[in-house]
């Protein structure tokens, strides 16, 4: 089965429509498919649903398809680097469904295990338990999460055999595994692809299995946030 696609646009033909569900890896701009996400942008796929820790930046990784009104709505943890997410919610223009960080990365893996949902002390008694399930376990309340199965999913790793094998580097593996997992159909890029056999089973992050389809590509990687110390006196 071939997996390897020359280009972005290649690899995503097909898949693409209107209000699909989309679980996209990354964390801030560390690890983020940038090379799928301008696809999609090019595409012009609209009203779509994405699951993902936070929404880039302004004009850069999903910050990109806010700006072209593509997404319709957005399951997150966090907003708070993206003036633009922040706007569009707040105008009621960009409908917005709060998660705690570990309960997003669990929904996807759950959803990854075929698993429909899980209990979870984490937003019980605030606005994250309203219209939930509540169970009481051992004398504690628990709400009701369901897991997240995606239409497709989009993730970036560092490195990857042709069957779809892959290593994440360092923080760039964050969401990416769990969001890889959740989707029907998962779409993998990567700086560089390796022979099969070259990479040790130990050391994979991702089996091919979850992987689709693939592609290598150049990343700009941008940095988010600069933080530097002031070079001492000589």
């Amino acid at each position: 089965m071939k997996k390897v696609y020359a280009s972005a646009d290649a690899a995503l033909d097909g898949l693409l429509q209107d209000g699909m569900l989309i679980a996209a890896g990354g964390f801030g701009l560390c690890g983020i498919p940038e090379l799928l996400i301008d696809a999609i942008l090019k595409a012009g796929t609209k009203d779509l649903t994405v699951a993902s820790n936070n929404c880039g930046v302004d004009h850069f990784g999903l910050g990109k398809l806010l700006d072209s009104r593509q997404i319709r709505k957005m399951i997150s943890s966090y907003v708070g680097e993206n003036a633009e997410f922040m706007r569009q919610y707040l105008s009621g223009e960009l409908e917005l469904e709060f998660n705690p960080q570990g309960t997003l990365a669990e929904r996807m893996r759950a959803g990854g295990a075929g698993i429909p949902g899980f209990y979870t002390q984490t937003g019980v008694g605030t606005v994250i338990a309203e219209g939930k399930p509540v169970m009481e376990f051992d004398g504690r309340e628990y709400i009701l999460e369901r897991g997240i199965v995606a239409d497709l999913s989009i993730v970036k790793a560092w490195k990857a055999d042709a069957t779809g094998n892959a290593i994440f580097r360092k923080t760039a593996r964050n969401f990416n595994v769990p969001a890889a997992k959740c989707g029907k159909v998962c779409v993998l890029e990567v700086e560089e692809i390796v022979p099969v056999g070259s990479l040790d089973p130990d050391h994979i992050h991702l089996p091919g299995i979850y992987v689709h389809r693939l592609i290598q590509g150049q990343h700009e990687k941008r940095i988010e946030q600069r933080t530097t110390r002031k070079r001492e006196e000589a």
